[in-house]
């Protein structure tokens, strides 16, 4: 049994995980529990090795600043637990596997009622808020950094993050062009928003599309409900509000740039694709401890969405797209960063505590 999300983040790791165990036992039967709203079904629907059953709980988040709505959530979170309770009795999961997301919390909590095994995820550098509530619950935390082995103690394990074989795209940059219509010989951005999109990142690109359009094609992922209000009757772009994973990697790999966020799974996956990116972390969160890894290794362009302007974003843009040797030193060091083989160590992981 899988669960995370609220945004996608959480939920990359673990369709990697799952595509991977599904490679070493057909047999398996999955189940992921996620959100009602938001991309996670959606993801989750688009899995293709084999049919993961969704099932959808209350999900409560705890804010750590004065406010109302903890209040209304305190009670989601209590349902849930007892939801999650009655979803364990029925469903009798051997192993019970999150990657964060409050969504998780009282699933991991209920699991650990009923005596199931669990296994904690922990893709960021920081340690997020529900990975600490769901982690002294937990047989096995996994981790990407070596920091987070500090953080967790004598129970995480370093394997990396995992991701489903990427090697498949990198040679399809010509297939995925030609199905979304894409000249070849004009660079292509895509501009990634995260799981659910934003708003920031959208605004800053309205505000430069045409004279980004007068020398590149723009894919634009604008998350649910965030596309421009006003129609962009231009062949050079295309926006989305949601893709599933496998459209995401076709047209990561076509991309001659990505803009995105910092989330750890589109960071894994730009590492695997070797891909020259610009990285423009939410304010006070974890991205920016992520960002600011990849910013000190020279592997992408980081830059604070505070005080960022249109001209400025497309001024880095041109500079990128004009410089085959920065693009170059960029595509190599990124590359470099990410430990190789994560899902198959995790899943090592996961058939020594089923046994």
């Amino acid at each position: 049994m899988f669960s995370g999300g609220g945004s996608g983040g959480p939920v990359t790791p673990l369709l990697a995980i799952a595509a991977q165990l599904i490679k070493e036992d057909s047999n398996l039967n999955l189940i992921f529990i996620g959100t009602k709203t938001g991309p996670v079904r959606d993801l989750v629907g688009a899995f293709k090795e084999k049919e993961i059953k969704f099932i959808s709980i209350l999900s409560g988040k705890w804010r750590r600043y004065f406010s109302l709505q903890n209040i209304f959530d305190i009670f989601k979170i209590i349902v849930a637990f007892w939801q999650s309770l009655a979803i364990i009795k029925r469903e009798k999961p051997d192993l019970v596997i999150s990657a964060g997301g409050f969504v998780s919390v009282p699933l991991i909590w209920a699991a650990a009622c009923r005596h199931i095994p669990i296994l904690i995820h922990q893709q960021d550098i920081r340690a997020g808020f529900a990975n600490k509530l769901m982690a002294p619950f937990a047989r096995v935390i996994t981790v990407t950094f070596e920091k987070s082995l500090i953080d967790y103690g004598p129970r995480s394990i370093l394997t990396g993050n995992p991701l489903r074989d990427v090697a498949i795209y990198s040679s399809k940059g010509i297939e995925t062009r030609n199905r979304y219509n894409l000249v070849l010989d004009i660079p292509l951005i895509l501009i990634i928003g995260g799981g659910t999109g934003s708003i920031a990142i959208n605004n800053l690109v309205f505000e430069c599309l045409d004279d980004l359009l007068a020398n590149y094609q723009v894919v634009h992922l604008t998350g649910q409900g965030k596309k421009s209000a006003t129609v962009i009757n231009n062949p050079r772009y295309q926006a989305f509000e949601f893709l599933g994973q496998t459209e995401v990697l076709g047209l990561m790999a076509a991309a001659d740039l990505v803009i995105s966020r910092c989330g750890f799974g589109v960071l894994t996956e730009l590492a695997a694709l070797a891909k020259a990116a610009i990285l423009i972390p939410i304010p006070s969160s974890h991205q920016e401890d992520n960002a600011a890894i990849f910013k000190m290794k020279a592997a992408s362009i980081v830059l604070s969405q505070t005080g960022l302007t249109a001209t400025k974003l497309l001024a880095e843009i041109t500079g990128i797209l004009n410089d085959s040797k920065l693009r170059g030193t960029l595509s190599r060091n990124i590359n470099k960063l990410m430990k190789p083989d994560a899902a198959e160590n995790i899943a090592t992981i996961i058939w020594e505590i089923l046994k």
